[in-house]
């Protein structure tokens, strides 16, 4: 059976590669049918806004990405409450359906779950 992998994902949508590469790598996964899910905390929240213009800071939107990650089997979706509070970010407007809100307690269980832990 292969090993679970949990994905940290920390980085703002524009700040660097990394919450690209993160999708990327979750994608990855999924498509080869690993046991994964993906957190988004801290600035990583930030990701699942709607209607971010990725024009205006000449990069790739990564909205395509977010709503292909059921499509790779990707369902366990995860948001952290206190992130997602300290930035205004309300988990009822999220750009993705299926998040689970997680509080600091819950964080701590799921990564615990997980055989492999990942953050970027």
């Amino acid at each position: 059976m292969p090993k679970s992998l949990l994905l940290i994902s920390r980085q703002a949508p524009w700040s660097g590669p990394s919450a690209r590469e993160a999708l990327d790598i979750v994608l990855a996964g999924g498509a080869f049918d690993l046991p994964i899910g993906l957190l988004f905390l801290d600035d990583g929240v930030l990701q699942l806004l709607t209607a971010q213009d990725a024009r205006a800071v000449q990069q790739k939107d990564l909205s395509a990405n977010l709503q292909a990650l059921p499509l790779f089997g990707v369902e366990q979706l995860f948001v952290c409450a206190d992130s997602a509070a300290e930035r205004g970010v309300a988990p009822d407007t999220l750009a993705l359906d299926d998040v689970n809100v997680l509080d600091a307690a819950q964080i701590a269980a799921l990564i615990d779950r997980y055989d492999q832990v990942i953050t970027l």
